[in-house]
């Protein structure tokens, strides 16, 4: 099962030494791949998709190359953001026909400096309309490609090379080149630097494994990954087969016949089919996993991967509370403040030029500074991902002429009415949050607007499919928390309350405030908000309340207000003014109860949120 609680799988970047990792340990995985979409509308829903796969943890994806390099500035954008953002590492194509070697050294160096340390090394269709030619100083075919690459870059990449159960389908129009012929082409590939291979899509197992057994006999003994293509339609199917002059066995198109005019189906088959295949390779033990060609689809492929039982349905497959970064210099990252937690591509934004990030301990944050607050930071990290997108939750959250109508917003949010706030990059709640969902709705019904928070947890298995994380056998804690905004009398009330329940911190800040308002003795400190205990390692502590970045995270979390959610009303609009209110005059607030064992976190709230909701709302009221 896949699993990156190995701390061997976060330490290298190299996608043939994940597979040997997964090799020793007995464990199969799976890949996926995708290609890069015509249209930016296309693009941003393929990020989504590629952030909803990812939290089945695949081994790695990759990324295509349009013909003679059409795609390759959107190639490298879409493999780059994934390394950055998604916390996967990627194979990027790279194609070398009709391509000079300079701009396939360009393609290399621009991988390099995204961080990416995989290349699936192809020869590559010519672009359309153009014949396969010689360029002077290019490559004739993938091996030349290969030998390019470790000459130039040594050791750096892992390279995958294509290996063809068929043959290639080029050799197969041109009819010169014998099976025994293609073998040896591979054993070439492999010889010159080739890590591991990933075949063409087929539908005949049978020729597959034979495939597999000949490649060992002449010597080829690096990882073979079988390429599986859920069939999602007929007329796709049709058409995909004729092009790779890929052989269909009997049986399917019998199958297929009668139903091929019902995509649903023809989709249900599909699935089935591929489930098939996949369990009769595994089994053969002949291969360490699956590579999926996802055609940038979700369903089929989750349906063989949860057909196959590859994903453990009761058991945590994270390796922190949080999705890791695969570039190099932060793969041993593993501590972050809390606030970033559901805007982990901001965070990674504003922290990308540090030299050195926390390991086992928050350190001294100051050196370096957080990066300034940037639009990009607040558009292009969980803002608006299209212009649908807006409309959309313009439509969703209505026009406000109340500050009611806000509190009905974060309700609604709870309630699973609205599919996501703007402090959020991603859609839905958290599992964890069910466990408090009742308490948070009455915090926002009076007022309270909640951000982010997370139930008190002690010594709950690391393999919890809710809480766990790191990997079997360890035990995960967790203090509770909360953050939200109110108004200042609130936070006053609040404050005052907290003198009878010493083992509460409370920090509060208002959007032109430089100064805490705090109960805790001490504002240098971080506070460790969850932790891990595990069997040969040193506590983990990943998330922690630290002051200063409270205050560097306010801004942005203010800033949302007016330069998110205030851009979806016109200009001095009621909906803006009540937004604007709000920015200006309430603080945010984070609350942490620390007794983990036997704490109540909203028991602070019961004295204090029903006497002063109300009066609160009609104050608000009159400034607006």
């Amino acid at each position: 099962m896949p699993s990156r609680g190995d701390i061997n799988l976060r330490d290298t970047p190299k996608v043939h030494e994940k597979i040997a990792h997964k090799q020793e340990t007995g464990k199969v995985f799976f890949s996926f791949e995708y290609f890069p979409p015509k249209t930016p509308s296309g693009v941003d829903n393929l990020y989504d998709r590629i952030d909803r796969m990812a939290r089945v943890e695949p081994l790695f994806v990759d990324v295509t190359w349009g013909a003679g390099g059409s795609t390759s500035d959107l190639t490298l954008e879409i493999s780059g953001n994934i390394q950055r953002y998604f916390g996967l590492d990627v194979c990027m194509h790279l194609t070398c026909t009709n391509m000079p070697a300079g701009k396939v050294d360009e393609a290399l160096n621009a991988a390099k400096e995204r961080g990416i340390r995989n290349i699936v090394a192809l020869r590559g269709d010519p672009p359309k309309g153009e014949e396969w030619h010689s360029i002077e100083g290019g490559f004739e075919h993938a091996v030349d490609l290969v030998r390019h690459i470790r000459k130039t870059f040594g050791d750096y990449f892992s390279i995958c090379v294509a290996g063809y159960p068929e043959g290639h389908p080029a050799g197969l129009l041109e009819g010169n080149l014998t099976y025994e012929e293609e073998l040896h082409y591979l054993k070439e590939k492999v010889d010159a630097g080739g890590n591991f291979i990933i075949t063409q899509m087929f539908y005949d197992t049978d020729r597959f494994l034979q495939f597999v057994k000949d490649c060992r006999n002449i010597g080829i003994q690096v990882p073979i990954i079988p390429g599986i293509l859920p069939i999602q339609n007929y007329n796709g199917f049709e058409r995909m087969t004729k092009f790779c002059k890929t052989h269909v066995p009997d049986e399917v198109l019998k199958a297929l016949q009668p139903i091929k005019d019902d995509d649903a189906a023809v989709k249900e088959f599909g699935v089935r089919l591929g489930i098939d295949m996949c369990r009769r390779i595994l089994q053969s033990g002949l291969v360490p996993g699956i590579h999926f060609y996802t055609l940038n689809l979700e369903k089929s492929v989750m349906s063989i991967i949860e057909g196959l039982d590859m994903i453990p349905k009761n058991q945590s497959i994270r390796s922190l509370p949080w999705r890791p970064v695969t570039l190099d210099r932060r793969r041993h990252e593993d501590v972050r403040p809390i606030f970033w937690s559901n805007r982990p591509k901001s965070y990674i934004s504003r922290t990308e030029g540090w030299d050195e990030f926390p390991n086992g301990r928050w350190g001294d944050n100051r050196s370096p500074a957080f990066g300034e607050l940037t639009e990009h930071h607040l558009l292009g990290s969980g803002g608006f991902r299209s212009k649908e997108e807006k409309e959309a939750l313009h439509k969703a959250y209505g026009e406000l002429n109340h500050f009611s109508d806000v509190c009905n917003v974060f309700l609604r949010y709870l309630n699973g009415e609205v599919s996501r706030l703007l402090w959020s990059e991603s859609d839905g709640l958290a599992k964890e949050t069910m466990v408090i969902i009742e308490p948070l709705k009455w915090l926002n019904k009076h007022g309270l607007l909640t951000i982010n928070s997370q139930p008190r947890v002690n010594g709950v298995p690391s393999s919890d499919v809710v809480f766990g994380w790191g990997g079997p056998g360890g035990y995960v804690y967790q203090k509770a928390y909360i953050e939200f905004f109110a108004k200042r009398e609130v936070v006053e009330a609040l404050l005052e309350a907290s003198k009878s329940y010493p083992m509460i911190t409370i920090f509060a800040v208002g959007s032109k405030d430089s100064d805490l308002l705090t109960n805790a003795k001490s504002t240098s400190c971080a506070n460790a908000v969850t932790w891990g205990v595990f069997p040969n390692r040193e506590i983990i502590q990943p998330t922690v309340v630290d002051p200063y970045s409270f205050v560097v995270w306010k801004e942005e979390a203010f800033s949302i207000w007016t330069e998110l959610w205030g851009r979806l009303y016109e200009k001095g609009s009621k909906s803006q003014q009540i937004l604007q209110h709000i920015h200006d005059h309430f603080l945010l607030v984070n609350v942490v109860d620390n007794d983990y064992v036997a704490g109540d976190i909203f028991r602070l709230f019961d004295d204090v949120v029903p006497k002063l909701s109300i009066q609160d709302g009609e104050m608000f009221s009159n400034h607006v």
